[in-house]
């Protein structure tokens, strides 16, 4: 492993894809309400959904990424930890 991937056994990669599929579904939802000129409310309340489902998603591969720190696979510094939890605000 590199220092770039993820520290994931198969059942957190099933996990984090599971997740990203679920999303995709929820934009292609999204497209097809705005397509349709669905009210904005509605709209907004399941971007909301998404923005949510995302932030999930974002955590979850954190916490992976922070585990493997823990461990002791691949010591990161405190930098390191800082700019990925930056990237993900």
């Amino acid at each position: 492993m590199t220092s770039g991937e993820l520290p994931q056994t198969p059942d957190d990669k099933r996990r984090i894809l599971n997740r990203l599929r679920r999303l995709e579904g929820q934009v292609r939802g999204l497209h097809r309400m705005v397509e349709e000129g669905r009210e904005c409310q509605e709209i907004l309340t399941v971007l909301s959904g998404v923005r949510h489902a995302l932030d999930a998603a974002g955590d979850v591969i954190l916490q992976d990424y922070l585990t493997g720190c823990a461990a002791g696979d691949e010591p990161r510094s405190v930098p390191d930890i800082i700019r990925a939890v930056r990237l993900l605000r």
